[in-house]
């Protein structure tokens, strides 16, 4: 009795020491023959809605098909250190995560069939080192992307037929023989099997690869079905792999016109970019700071393969300079380069003007403007390397019938010289003559303005035995408009000075004055703006009276040409017409006949038989009435012989 006792409390520990198997599952144990054995657990019912976590932990097989499970979570199978063979198809599955097969070190086979997976991890495969069967036919796969080729090297099955796939990466493309350049030394009978079938392929450049995989004879890669066909694009819908023709597509490359550009400050610069692949790539510049660009680019295409592109800086400012980048791509792959710009000039900074009101002026206001020059490198007159234009022109001397100029008076200010019949009174100004200070003599020398424009002029000067750090102030306003003037600090030994933002066809007066000096009329002169609209609207006007000219002129020509043509034509006609009537009257006569008896032609009368050419003596015998009817008609006692001629 007591032995029986202890039978069942072994079998009982026995039981509850066995692997337990989940309740919708079927767990089965294969032993062999050395003692060893290998569980597989079935998983088949179609109310179960999750993955089961009970799963005992030695199986080697689990299959859990046709069910109601709709997302393989993450680590599902962390522990399941065993497991070589993991099928989940036919279920409803629709979400893979990244970690799902986490711990799977020796899995050799992994099947997702018949389930609804749009995207696949491809990256979880990394977890699974011996993983060499893949089965993912029959879902709603859409694309392969090129990160995948890594994951999928060793794979020896891979069967993605029964998808949406159009058309799969050049670079996948390369990973298995004869592109991979692998040798099959080790194991050369290995095959690779490729399940491609029953996707809409879109035969472009991108699976050219493909295509010519499918055309070889012998291979180490075996595709399920032969018989893969195009369904696009049109002209190839339906046309077997083996009889469609494509090129290799070409990861573009680009090429800057330079590397490095320096440009003056207000040009106009153009960067260009050329890029070749195949297909054709596209283009698009930024800055390499990621910011988008709002310039003008303009893109062509001299033939298939190549395509240029330039992009137009208008105006350039110190904010234009940095890099800028040109990036192509096409199916491909895509490359970039980048090019320097650099901006040379002068940056101002501007304050705003302060307008005192002086006690001793009547009713008259003298502006002191603040302006604050920062000189960041050499002044550099510069225009638009396409559309600007300088035009040079003399300095306009005090000979030149312009207004009177207009010099510096105390403080700064400005103040119109005074009438020719009357010397002028420069006011010295006060601080000067402080703590016993004398005056100082030294004008400017070499005023003039040497290139103008419509908005722009530039101020040349030399000094007059000054140092060449003596402050300097420019002063320039258009002509009785003192209220709109515009004042730089600058030093004497610059020598020139742009001056900008002036309006077209206006008259100007700029002066110049140093520190410690008296003013005199050389030191102010005036000058004035380019009126290029005039000019153009003469062009105009030229170009329109010569279009008119051209088209009243012309007709009258014609028709003047045609009159005399028709009157020399008409002449010579009448003159042919009027030989001819007299030749007519000359050669041919009518004239009586010698009997009675009228002359028949060809049993016809005939009047005019006689019409022929006459000869002198003939015309004799006609003009005498000789005839019988003449002397029956003229004949009498006192008559005689009368002649006609």
């Amino acid at each position: 009795m007591y032995r029986l006792l202890v039978a069942q409390v072994l079998l009982g520990c026995w039981s509850v020491a066995q692997p337990f198997c989940p309740s919708q599952c079927t767990c089965v144990y294969h032993g062999r023959s050395d003692g060893t054995g290998a569980r597989s657990v079935l998983c088949n019912d179609p109310d179960m809605a999750d993955i089961p976590v009970n799963i005992p932990v030695d199986t080697v097989k689990l299959r859990v098909e046709k069910t109601a499970v709709r997302r393989v979570p993450t680590e599902a199978f962390y522990y399941l250190t065993e497991l070589r063979y993991l099928w989940i198809t036919y279920n409803s599955i629709t979400s893979v995560d990244t970690g799902s097969f986490y711990n799977l070190k020796v899995l050799h086979e992994l099947r997702l069939d018949g389930n609804m997976i749009a995207t696949f991890p491809w990256e979880s495969l990394k977890e699974m080192p011996n993983l060499r069967t893949l089965d993912l036919h029959n879902n709603r796969l859409t694309s392969v992307p090129v990160e995948a080729a890594p994951y999928l090297a060793n794979i020896t099955y891979l069967d993605v037929s029964s998808n949406k796939l159009t058309t799969l990466p050049s670079d996948l493309v390369d990973i298995w023989p004869p592109f991979s350049g692998a040798l099959q030394s080790a194991n050369p009978s290995q095959k690779i099997v490729l399940g491609l079938q029953d996707n809409p392929w879109y035969c472009d450049c991108r699976i050219s690869k493909l295509i010519e995989l499918s055309k070889m004879a012998s291979t180490p890669v075996v595709l399920m079905d032969l018989f893969l066909t195009c369904t696009g694009p049109e002209n190839l819908a339906g046309v077997l792999f083996q009889r469609a023709e494509l090129n290799q597509c070409l990861k573009p490359s680009v090429m800057m016109s330079a590397t490095k550009i320096t440009s003056p400050l207000g040009s106009n610069v153009l960067l260009r970019c050329d890029a070749t692949g195949f297909p054709t790539p596209t283009l698009i510049w930024s800055r390499a700071d990621g910011s988008a660009l709002n310039n003008t680019v303009v893109q062509e295409s001299p033939g298939e393969g190549v395509l240029w592109s330039i992009l137009s800086l208008h105006s350039i400012v110190f904010k234009d300079a940095g890099d800028y980048r040109c990036k192509a791509k096409n199916v491909a792959g895509n490359a970039e380069a980048f090019i320097t710009l650099s901006v040379d000039g002068m940056e101002t900074s501007m304050q705003s003007p302060k307008v005192t009101k002086r006690p001793d002026v009547d009713d008259k206001l003298v502006d002191q403007t603040v302006i604050s020059v920062t000189e960041t490198s050499r002044i550099l007159v510069s225009t638009s390397l396409s559309t600007a234009r300088f035009t040079t022109r003399d300095a306009i001397t005090t000979q030149s019938p312009l207004p009177p100029k207009k010099n510096l008076g105390p403080g700064g200010g400005l103040q119109r010289s005074p009438p020719a019949d009357r010397p002028a009174k420069v006011p010295q100004s006060k601080s000067l003559l402080k703590n016993g200070q004398s005056k100082k003599k030294a004008d400017i020398e070499g005023v003039e303005i040497v290139e103008e424009t419509s908005d722009s002029a530039v101020l040349l000067w030399t000094s007059g035995g000054l140092p060449s750090d003596t402050p300097l102030t420019v002063v320039y306003f258009p002509y009785d408009a003192k209220d709109d003037k515009e004042t730089f600090d600058t030093v004497l030994g610059q020598g020139k000075l742009l001056l900008e933002y002036l309006m077209p066809n206006q008259m100007y007066t700029v002066c110049l004055v140093t520190k410690g000096s008296v003013s005199g009329k050389e030191q102010c002169m005036d000058f004035s703006t380019l009126d290029n609209t005039r000019d153009d609207g003469q062009s105009k006007f030229m170009m329109i009276a010569s279009g008119l000219a051209c088209v009243i002129v012309v007709p009258l020509i014609v028709v003047l040409v045609y009159k005399i043509l028709c009157l020399c034509c008409k002449g010579n006609s009448s003159e042919n017409s009027g030989q001819e009537e007299d030749l007519s009257k000359e050669t041919y006569v009518k004239f009586e006949t010698l009997t009675m008896k009228q002359r028949t032609l060809n049993g016809q009368p005939n009047d005019l038989w006689a019409r022929r050419q006459t000869q002198e003596s003939e015309r004799m015998l006609l003009c005498s009435r000789s005839s019988i009817d003449s002397q029956m008609t003229y004949k009498s006692d006192s008559s005689r012989s009368e002649y006609l001629c």
